[in-house]
């Protein structure tokens, strides 16, 4: 019997919260991505936290976009992020938007005004910044902290009519300039900006802050459980105040430690220079550490979720190893990859006493660890690929492969013995030459002989060819965003090495964007999106063993 899992301290708080019967027993989570960008794999952390737990404890989890910045939101980010999720294997409850609550917001704002809480500032961000203070020298007052209930009424309005030019008032909350966190300065609560929005196109020329829409949005939606990281545990206090201020549900904010993934940045506003300046060819390329990016490289979901659940969630903030994402993906492969056989770096092997004219069909398992996955027939004939690494004209040590008096069994066919080679005028191996022993058939081997070494191959007369991309880690170090410099100064040169004609077995012929092999020997490949059925095109997902910690240990 397997040991149960450990509750971690979010289940802890909510089997607390249900047995006191808080909220009526109910669990309500969200998910409120900005459509600002594509969701990357910490957000994936945070999609299986907050749907896994309204799943696991019987409750719902909204999808909620906070659309409160126009200027940089757009709908494709809203259409990407809808398909990560689905994809990803999660169904949101309902779909709302920050956006849907803005005339309750604004009423929320001429509530706090009217409390004599809230107040029009006609000072600059730069002048608001300084007014702040600092952690040991307390803020000091705006001379427009004092206006009057009626003028701010009638300013407030004015700046929704689109008198005022943007940045040239603000609405700001009546707290505490000498409160010992910042974020309770009188912070922002609106700010002008004429921009057109996705949704309410020009509605609206004021725009809530982050803080003042968040909690109203998730009390409007009574969210009993409101998750978000830990660089968020500071505005807890505003996130309160503005609840209790306006007398509306009590929803309530736990924040848990983001984890940052090793060789890559997290950041979407550094992954969005990525994509600007061409260092990738989109949030969707291989190399990101986008949902979309992953996806097409050919992680699969299943894949995902099980990291996200392996490295489990803390109040500590730390760094994850990408190997331990890695791993996730190769373990998952393992289980529904078919293998196949592909030579990424050809040489000509030339089976000399095999007739010439004759052809073999052998039937292989595509699968061993699927027996649903059926069979398919390998076509052989005298003339093979192999690959070039699996070919010396003078052994090495422990070399079990093929040379000169060697013998190697090709992978479901026969066992052939080297006896040498051709070379070109340059001194460049061409062909490989070899003898094959008929009565070691695979399947019915009657030689009696016992090989060291398998190697794979294709037909020559019957391969096909395709485009091979072989990815490698974005970045040179593990933690490029706090390198010193620019953090681009550590983009891995060699991320990215294209193979333009590679040959596969003629059982791809018929391969689709999304299909993921196994390359027998070489890894985990995907087809792409750019693939045609005239031209496929393969990204290599992973390899099959963590070849990149044995470079790091040799460095």
């Amino acid at each position: 019997m397997s040991e149960e899992r450990s509750l971690n301290f979010l289940e802890e708080i909510i089997e607390n919260d249900i047995a006191d019967g808080k909220n009526g027993g109910r669990v309500h989570t969200r998910f409120p991505p900005e459509p600002n960008g594509y969701l990357h794999i910490g957000h994936a952390t945070s999609i299986c936290l907050n749907f896994g737990l309204a799943k696991k404890y019987n409750g719902k989890c909204n999808l909620r976009f906070d659309d409160t910045n126009p200027v940089t939101e757009d709908t494709e980010y809203v259409d990407s992020i809808r398909n990560d999720i689905e994809w990803l294997g999660f169904t949101w409850d309902n779909e709302f938007y920050a956006s849907d609550y803005f005339d309750q917001m604004y009423g929320f704002a001429l509530t706090l005004i009217e409390k004599g809480l809230a107040y029009v500032d006609d000072s600059t961000a730069e002048e608001i910044a300084a007014m702040k203070g600092s952690t040991i020298a307390p803020g000091t007052d705006s001379p427009y902290r004092n206006r009057s209930i009626e003028e701010n009424l009638q300013l407030f309005g004015e700046m929704r009519d689109g008198k005022y030019r943007d940045g040239e008032k603000t609405l700001r909350a009546k707290i505490d300039m000498a409160h010992p966190n910042l974020l309770l300065r009188d912070p922002l609560m609106y700010r002008i900006k004429h921009e057109h929005h996705h949704r309410t196109g020009d509605k609206w020329c004021i725009y809530p802050m982050y803080d003042f829409a968040h909690g109203q949005s998730d009390s409007i939606e009574e969210i009993t459980h409101s998750i978000c990281t830990l660089e968020f545990i500071h505005h807890r206090p505003l996130y309160n105040w503005f609840i209790e201020q306006l007398g509306i549900f009590p929803s309530h904010q736990y924040e848990f430690a983001r984890r940052n993934l090793t060789y890559t940045v997290m950041s979407k506003r550094k992954l969005l220079q990525l994509v600007n300046e061409k260092h990738v060819s989109g949030w969707d390329d291989p190399r990101m550490p986008t949902v979309s990016g992953m996806r097409r490289r050919g992680y699969t979901a299943e894949a995902i979720r099980q990291f996200c659940d392996t490295i489990g969630i803390a109040k500590r903030e730390n760094i994850v190893d990408i190997g331990m994402l890695e791993f996730c993906v190769r373990e998952h492969l393992n289980k529904i990859a078919n293998r196949v056989m592909a030579v990424l770096d050809p040489v000509k092997l030339v089976i000399t006493n095999y007739p010439e004219g004759q052809e073999d069909i052998f039937i292989a398992d595509n699968n061993p660890e699927d027996a649903s996955a059926g069979t398919r027939e390998i076509p052989f004939s005298r003339e093979v690929w192999i690959e070039r690494e699996d070919f010396m004209e003078v052994a090495a040590k422990k070399y079990f492969r093929l040379a000169p008096g060697n013998k190697v069994r090709l992978k479901n066919a026969y066992i052939v013995e080297c006896t040498g080679c051709a070379k070109d005028d340059a001194g460049n191996i061409t062909e490989v030459h070899c003898i094959y022993l008929p009565e070691s058939k695979s399947g019915s081997d009657t030689s009696g002989l016992t090989v060291k070494g398998t190697i794979h191959w294709v037909s020559i007369p019957h391969a096909k060819t395709a485009e091979v991309r072989m990815y490698d880690r974005l970045f040179k170090v593990e933690d490029p965003a706090n390198e010193e410099g620019d953090f681009k100064d550590h983009i891995n040169p060699d991320s990215m090495h294209i193979l333009p004609e590679v040959y596969i077995e003629p059982a791809l012929a018929a391969a689709q964007p999304g299909d993921r092999v196994q390359f027998m020997r070489k890894g985990y490949f995907c087809v792409d999106t750019d693939s045609t059925p005239e031209h496929l095109v393969f990204n290599r997902t992973a390899t099959l063993k963590d070849a990149w910690a044995k470079e790091v240990k040799r460095g």
